[in-house]
């Protein structure tokens, strides 16, 4: 079985990224790593750097490494985010895949565009699958006055002709608006998490109304890892994404 098929059973995923530890620590939910690790290593791929990777290679879980970072200690350059790894690297240490992240309109993002791509390409050649986090939310972001999308569509369509396999962006508010966003390439479309402070319910109806949408599932962490009850999360979002089940339904199955 391929990574794709590993990782995106169906062309669908559930995965969760814990690589916050990076950017900024501590993180509620991924001060013991060993816990947290052992109650989503049932998600389709955890998305973590390379020494979380090589560390925790052997468990149960299926890893995609995440190759850029940066960290909040950089004052202006805070998002500009650096590649720290490499296609053979991450797949020697035990990954299936690899992420690159692109914050478009960040003053940095041709760099990150040229990382991305550089990315995509190895991964071509080593038969990686490649994923693009994509955050329409730099500061020069300049959205047409058409797109309802708030940028999300543009940004899974840069990560589609760029060689990205699978993409993560944002939600964006309604299942009409996210239609124009995985109608408009034929690669998995995943939602990131948004904004923490939001309802067990709240999340997994957005997650409800994505699939709906056309979407390929999540890379979720913060309403997962930070969760209560992350077994039982990833539990709820595997039923909705893979088997169609209602919100209603898993809230009740998995005590939520």
């Amino acid at each position: 079985m391929s990574g794709k098929d590993t990782l995106l059973p169906g062309g669908k995923g559930v995965w969760i990224p814990i690589d916050h530890g990076v950017s900024d620590f501590p993180v509620q939910g991924l001060e013991d790593l060993d816990k947290i690790i052992e109650q989503i290593a049932h998600a389709d791929a955890i998305v973590a750097h390379k020494g979380v990777v090589s560390h925790y290679a052997s468990s149960e879980a299926n890893f995609v490494a995440h190759l850029s970072a940066s960290t909040r200690h950089a004052g202006e350059r805070k998002s500009d985010k650096m590649l720290v790894g490499s296609v053979e690297e991450a797949l020697s240490r035990g990954a299936l895949g690899v992420s690159v992240q692109v914050n478009l309109g960040s003053v940095e993002e041709p760099e990150m565009i040229e990382r991305l791509a550089s990315t995509t390409e190895y991964s071509h050649y080593l038969n990686c699958l490649a994923m693009g986090m994509m955050y329409p939310r730099g500061e020069n972001l300049n959205i047409m006055e058409d797109d309802d999308t708030n940028g999300a569509a543009h940004a899974a369509r840069l990560a589609f002709e760029l060689g990205c396999d699978v993409v993560k962006t944002i939600w964006t508010g309604s299942i009409e608006s996210f239609r124009k966003v995985t109608s408009c390439v034929p690669i998995p479309v995943l939602i990131a998490g948004g904004p923490s402070g939001s309802s067990t319910k709240e999340i997994l109806s957005i997650v409800d109304q994505a699939m709906q949408a056309g979407a390929g599932g999540v890379c979720m962490g913060r309403q997962v890892f930070s969760h209560p009850n992350p077994k039982e999360m990833v539990s709820a979002l595997k039923a909705i994404i893979h088997d169609g089940a209602s919100v209603e339904q898993v809230m009740e199955e998995f005590g939520l």
